[in-house]
This record gives structure tokens, sequence and C-alpha cells, in this order.
């Protein structure tokens, strides 16, 4: 089976309208399908009926970077030059390759350092959004999506539903109004930290966690009446679970993997995942690299993300539960490399775990093409019925949706 290219896509590149080399700096970028293509193989009584799901169903990943990186990632000066640059390179060929119907784009953020190694200062995030907007402004795949409508819009057109994140809300300093702004940019999902503490509350990387703060109550309380999605991926324990309590609409934790299965200070606990799910919130399945491991393999692979998600629906039920595979297009492990400290990826996802293998890419998700033809080949051959893959695959985050963009 081969990936197949959505005929919508009429072969526009990021920022063709310039002149490369001329009006912006040339940089080596990475072919999408570095490590291959790679394909979960069904029979082909199983190929029709995935065939007859992706017609039926909108499928939406909830957390990605859908972008190009640079083909060398292994020289700190050659991928911080480019991200310096602050012209991030929508990946939009590997995205017309796609299954995806939605996409949550959550841009550079953490590795954005146009005017500071250090990352998501307002200026910055201002600037890469207005960059991808008027790239965006000049095609016509990608639809910018601000309400549901856009999905089905999208899907229907053989095209895809591009939603604008901001994954950690240390942008907006103290200024709940920045809320609004962003909202007004286009904006529809924040996260209430990234891995660092912040005005709002605590990061999941701290070894103590104060919970949220009474700024950050104003800010679920302005993202509730804005109609933003709440994100508490990054979050402390106690700020994520304070923040899903406190927001009076559902929220997400839109890449993330069970603590159950694999026990990081990136995974949700128990308590999470299951406040997440009686306030009617989604939780999303991550596949970044050496995250959604698990002991029964140690190490990363499809069976073993799956295995995270598995863990969850059991515990919360198959309507709290989705993808947000977090993803990029370049060498994945490469950038964790690189942005290692800027990421807090030892205090996050390495710390108090066995020694485990680490692997070059993550074989059927190392991107947001393969993971979404992959995800849902997996649940065919898995015996998942019609109505959950449904569900899983897009369903659920459109539910949460419906009540908090409204």
């Amino acid at each position: 089976m081969e990936f197949q290219k959505k005929p919508a896509y009429k072969g526009y590149r990021a920022y063709e309208y310039l002149e490369e080399g001329l009006d912006y700096p040339k940089f080596d970028w990475t072919d999408w399908d570095w490590a291959g293509r790679h394909v979960v193989e069904l029979s082909a009584e199983e190929e029709a009926r995935v065939a007859e799901l992706q017609a039926k169903y909108p499928y939406v990943s909830v957390h990605d970077h859908p972008t190009l990186f640079p083909k060398k990632v292994d020289s700190a000066d050659d991928i911080y030059s480019a991200m310096r640059n602050g012209r991030e390179m929508t990946a939009y060929e590997a995205l017309a390759y796609s299954n995806l119907d939605c996409v949550f784009d959550n841009q550079l953020d953490g590795v954005n350092i146009i005017s500071s190694p250090g990352g998501w200062k307002w200026i910055d995030i201002i600037h890469d959004l207005g960059m991808r907007l008027c790239d965006i402004a000049h095609q016509d795949f990608l639809i910018h999506c601000k309400t549901v409508e856009d999905i089905f819009a999208a899907k229907k057109a053989g095209k895809i539903a591009w939603v604008a994140v901001v994954e950690g809300a240390a942008p907006i300093e103290n200024e709940v109004d920045r809320i609004d702004i962003l909202y007004g940019l286009g904006i529809r999902q924040l996260g209430v930290t990234y891995s660092e503490s912040n005005a709002l509350g605590s990061g999941c990387k701290e070894d103590h966690d104060g919970g949220l703060t009474k700024f950050g109550q104003a800010c679920v309380e302005r993202m509730n009446k804005v109609g933003m999605l709440l994100d508490v991926s990054h979050c402390g324990p106690q700020t994520a679970y304070d923040a899903v309590m406190y927001s009076k609409k559902p929220i997400i934790a839109s890449h993330v993997g069970a603590k159950g299965v694999w026990n990081t200070k990136r995974m949700a606990s128990d308590e999470l995942i299951q406040a997440v799910g009686a306030k009617g919130g989604v939780v999303g399945i991550e596949a970044a690299p050496h995250t959604t491991m698990s002991k029964t393999k140690m190490t990363h692979d499809l069976d073993s993300f799956m295995e995270h998600f598995e863990y969850v629906k059991n515990m919360v039920g198959i309507d709290h539960v989705g993808f947000g595979v977090d993803c990029l297009y370049g060498d994945h492990v490469g950038v964790h490399h690189a942005f290692a400290k800027a990421l807090s990826l030892a205090a996050t996802s390495k710390a108090g775990v066995a020694p485990y293998e680490e692997v070059p890419f993550v074989k059927y998700l190392e991107n947001p093409t393969e993971s979404s033809w992959n995800i849902i080949r997996w649940l065919v051959k898995h015996g998942y019925s019609d109505e959950d893959i449904g569900k899983v695959i897009g369903g659920n985050a459109i539910r949460v949706l419906k009540e908090v963009w409204a």
C-alpha cells in the first residue's frame, strides 16, 4: 500500500511567493520521508474497511508540529540558525499525503529562539504566528480553522483544517488580555504551562507543584469565556488537576501517555486521566520519541504507543481518548538532542525509569503522515468497531470542540 496524495493539493511550497536566498535565507530542509514510508500491512478486506472509515469519519490530530526541520540537526549551529530565522516551513506536500482532515499545529513554541535562547517570548510567538498566517493566506490547501464547521468543510473539499495553537502560556506573562489577543489572531488552543512553571502554575519538570495560581484561575475563566480550548499536557500533576476542576468546560490533555504504563513526569496519572474524563474531556495519546514507552518491550514503537491508548480507554471509556501524536517532519530524535535543555527532556521524560533502547525514529509514527495512516490501520487490525474508531480518530475531539468553541 502506498500513501495517496489528496487531489486538492496543487503543489504549493512554503513561502513560494518569495525568492529563497533573496527575500529570506536559504537552509537545507529535510525530506519529509527521510526515514522511509512505513505502513502497517493489512488484508484486502481490512484495506477496504480502512478506506470506508477514512471516507466516513473526520480524522483530527489534536497535537502536532507539521513543519519541516533542517536536514542537519547534529550540529547546534545548523538547527539554531534555522530556528532563529523565524520562518517556519509548513510541510504542505507531506500533509497532502496524510489522512488528516484537521491538524492542531503547535508551531515552533519551545524552539522559537528568534530573540532569546530561552524561547517563549511574546514577540517571537506573535512573529511566528503572523509569518505562518501570511504563508497560509497565499495558498488554498490548508484552511485556517476557527470553528467546527471548518473541519467538516475541509474534509468535504479534500483539504485540511489547520488549527493554530500555543503550547504553553508563558508568553502571556501576567496579561490575561493576551488570551483575547491570541484568540483574535486565530489561536484556538492554549496550554496552561509547558514543562517549566509560569504565572499560571507549575510545569511537569518541577519537584514541587503549587497548583493553579490565582492568575491561572483568571486565565482559565477567560479561556472559557472566549472559547479557547484548555490543554494541561505539560502541567505538573496538581496544576493540571486544578485546571480541569476549575474549568467550567471540558478540557484536553492533548499529548500525553499513562503514568501507569510508563512512570515519567510527562505521563498523566490515573487521577488526572479520570478527572479529564469525568469533566467530558479527551486524553490525546502522544508518540514523540521515547515518551509513550512501556515495560513490555522497553523501547518505543507503535505497540507501546497503543498500550497507552488502551490503558486510558479501559480506564475512562472510548469517549474520552484520542490522538495527539506530537510529531514533526525531520529527525525528531536529533531535534530532541539539540534542544534537550530547552525542552526539559531529562527532567520530564527520563528521570526514574530503567535504561531502555533508544530508537533512531518511531517506526509507523515518525511524522503526522505516517501516524494518520497507521493508527487507524492498527485499530482495524485489532478488531475495533467502526463507531469506536470514528470516535477516537476525531469524533471525541469534535464533541469537545462543539462545547468549548461555541
